[in-house]
């Protein structure tokens, strides 16, 4: 819920769907980030004008959770052993939710995803912190 006009860190939402259409339980979210990735090109024109062209190479996402079971520890063990395997590893979709601050719902979609994992460091007395840092191909706009 917005907070004075303001978008705030629990107003957005994020689910993984996996392959097979099934979503990947992620437990306690604490944080996201998505940044896309272009590339530019100059162009010196010879009348003294230049230009720049964009073009548009996804980008990466983060995603940090608080391990509260084995869920993403068994996840990627089945990758890696399917990989092991000689299988191919298929691409995740990513749903990202905004509740902005008139009301209106923002979302879009993370396509052609892969995750990297790190399953955190175990330490006395502190919970262990989480991070799914992935690729993805494009960013689509749903609502």
């Amino acid at each position: 819920m917005p907070q004075q006009g303001y978008t705030i860190g629990r107003d957005v939402s994020v689910v993984v769907t996996l392959p097979n259409g099934t979503n990947l339980p992620l437990g306690k979210v604490t944080s996201f980030t998505s940044k896309p990735e272009t590339t530019k090109a100059k162009i010196k024109g010879l009348d003294g004008v230049n230009d720049t062209l964009r073009f548009w190479e996804g980008g990466s996402l983060d995603i940090k959770v608080v391990r509260r079971n084995a869920t993403l520890d068994n996840y990627f063990a089945g990758l890696e052993a399917a990989y092991w395997a000689g299988q191919s590893e298929d691409y995740c979709t990513v749903q990202e939710t905004i509740s902005e601050p008139d009301g209106s719902v923002s979302q879009f979609r993370y396509e052609r995803v892969i995750f990297d994992y790190d399953p955190g460091m175990f330490e006395a007395d502190k919970e262990v912190a989480q991070t799914l840092s992935g690729t993805y191909a494009k960013k689509i706009k749903q609502a």
